[in-house]
């Protein structure tokens, strides 16, 4: 007997699959795929949710796979890169391969800055450096610094450091990169009052946004840190930023988010691009789970 076969697979992680008593985080996961399956299913697409940390799913019988809340993968990175890899073998990933594995690593960020997009001052530092964290803070001469692992999400091992306390922090660092290889940049002290804003953008080109804020006392703006977040009406040239970022990578993404603040010098600049696995808040704009589904079937027809 022949097994069914789906349009598209949308991965997400397993305990989002099917809860049996979804808490309103998880609730808001399952709003905006189920509002992306029914855009689909009008353009007569059949869709499938399934977990990427599950062996029952066949993902040969998908032709797409859509890579939505796999939040967890960061901890797991090996797992999920093996995943990833033997997934774009039975099916074709959205975003690719690719762009996934490039986006994987912040060391991109230095790649946008290289193509003029304008970026936080960042430094990499490779696994296992040998250089003390003081020794680093003296070279770079930020009086506060964040730092956060290359590969990441959700805020995990990110610190705001002020400069006189390197030394208190270097036996904590040491730790950090011996297992993962980490980013440091200048601390931007307009995310306590303006801000983050995340334009979402579909075949590269912009559709809606929103503007997240850190709660008081804290310079984190995602919501497992008390961030909130509100519906925001960019300019046009914040839109022309988006957008501009999207194009100068290889292969424009069919989905993505370009969060950016404004730096210390009061001017846009990009803090992250999110093209793995970003939360799109679909929920906040009508027309965006019917945008994201016309750019999943234009691309891949």
């Amino acid at each position: 007997m022949s097994k069914k076969r789906y349009h598209f697979a949308i991965a997400t992680q397993l305990d989002f699959l099917n809860p049996e008593n979804p808490d309103w985080y998880v609730q808001q996961v399952l709003k905006e795929d189920q509002l992306l399956i029914e855009a689909l299913k009008k353009r007569n697409c059949t869709a499938v949710r399934s977990a990427w940390d599950s062996d029952e799913f066949d993902w040969s019988l998908a032709e797409h796979v859509v890579v939505r809340a796999t939040w967890n993968y960061s901890s797991r990175i090996e797992q999920y890169s093996s995943w990833l890899n033997r997934v774009s073998k039975l099916s074709q990933l959205v975003n690719p391969l690719e762009t996934i594995l490039w986006n994987l690593d912040k060391n991109y960020l230095l790649d946008l800055e290289s193509q003029g997009i304008s970026i936080p001052p960042t430094r990499l530092v490779e696994k296992v450096t040998s250089t003390s964290f003081l020794a680093l803070t003296d070279e770079l001469g930020w009086d506060e610094l964040v730092i956060k692992p290359a590969v990441s999400g959700g805020g995990r091992h990110t610190f705001r450091i002020q400069k006189e306390k390197a030394k208190d922090y270097d036996p904590t660092f040491q730790k950090l990169v011996q297992s993962e290889s980490m980013i440091l940049q200048e601390f931007q002290h307009n995310i306590l009052t303006k801000g983050e804003i995340t334009l979402v953008c579909f075949g590269g080109k912009y559709s809606h946004a929103i503007r997240k804020f850190a709660k008081e006392g804290e310079f984190r703006v995602q919501d497992d840190f008390g961030g909130r977040v509100e519906v925001y009406m960019p300019n046009q040239l914040e839109i022309e930023y988006a957008e501009r970022a999207m194009q100068a990578i290889e292969s424009t993404p069919t989905y993505g988010r370009v969060d950016m603040i404004w730096n210390n010098q009061d001017e846009l600049c990009i803090s992250e691009l999110e093209l793995i696995e970003p939360e799109l808040w679909l929920r906040f704009e009508q027309s965006s789970a019917e945008m994201f589904a016309d750019a999943l079937t234009k691309s891949n027809a």
